[in-house]
């Protein structure tokens, strides 16, 4: 699995993965071998504060000489990054009956959105295009929607994101769908204005099927890096996240972003997408990703 994994994510560990195994085959363990460590780690977009913690705790240790070498202090590191993940990966189902997709114009919503559908092709599955003012967004879903064979509901242009939820729920339990996902706006002109369109949707959602059990995940774009905290931030506080979508993962080089979304979100990874192809899809997995970066 970490070969396939490996395969599908080259361009981030390519990078890393280089400079990783010169740093640890070059130097000896000294002090200038622990600014190297430090500098690769940020160059990954680790983060600041995440990457203090790992070379902290890493000083502290050879300090303590419970780490006496080089493959020692490697090891230590893929476990440091690997408990530092685990923190926050919850037990959670994967493929929730009502899904709320929510993310920035630009994050791969959309896009996501048709790639986790297809992994439930097997099943009922209704696509709810609930970003209704930009018609670019529902046009994208329309079109994927062809591609995988599966039904997409619409409304009209400029029609409240709220009412067309209201009418995607109700033909959701009278025909029977397994699953829904429901794609949102992503505009962040107003805070305010965002927090109560969402507050809207979700309520109308619950009051529809009081009986489901509402999953939100947030699609953050990875090839932004931390530029993307900020936007993340204001939807985690306008509406209760249960979990994140890194998307573009293979376009940015920088491996690292996965642990610092983690410690400044504090939610787990659920799934990864990269490339173009509706199958370039794969549930967040820690050791794999961990051991990737290594090997």
């Amino acid at each position: 699995m970490i070969g396939f994994i490996k395969n599908k994510f080259k361009k981030v560990y390519d990078q890393f993965t280089t400079k990783a195994t010169s740093i640890f085959s070059e130097n000896k363990l000294d002090e200038a071998f622990i600014k190297e460590l430090y500098s690769l780690l940020i160059s990954a977009d680790t983060g600041v504060k995440t990457t203090n913690k790992i070379i902290e705790k890493l000083k502290t240790d050879i300090k303590n000489q419970k780490i006496n070498n080089l493959q020692e202090t490697k090891d230590e590191l893929e476990k440091l990054l690997i408990d530092h993940l685990n923190k926050h990966q919850t037990e959670q189902e994967l493929k929730p009956k009502v899904l709320l997709i929510v993310g920035v114009n630009g994050s791969g919503k959309t896009t996501f959105i048709a790639k986790f559908a297809n992994l439930l092709k097997n099943k009922k599955v209704l696509l709810v295009a609930g970003d209704t003012f930009r018609a670019a967004a529902t046009e994208q879903l329309q079109n994927w929607a062809q591609k995988i064979d599966l039904e997409v509901f619409i409304g009209k242009q400029n029609q409240d994101p709220a009412s067309v939820i209201f009418d995607a729920c109700q033909k959701f339990e009278s025909e029977n769908f397994d699953h829904i996902i429901i794609d949102t706006a992503g505009r962040l002109q107003s805070k305010t204005h965002l927090m109560k369109e969402l507050e809207k949707i979700i309520k109308i959602i619950t009051k529809r099927l009081p009986n489901k059990e509402i999953k939100t995940w947030l699609t953050i774009d990875a090839m932004l890096g931390q530029n993307s905290f900020s936007q993340a931030e204001i939807f985690n506080e306008a509406t209760n996240l249960n979990g994140l979508v890194l998307t573009k993962l293979d376009g940015t080089g920088k491996g690292g972003i996965v642990f610092s979304i983690t410690e400044k979100l504090q939610l787990p990874i659920l799934y990864v997408t990269f490339g173009e192809s509706i199958g370039d899809i794969s549930p967040f997995d820690v050791k794999e990703y961990v051991k990737g970066l290594f090997e």
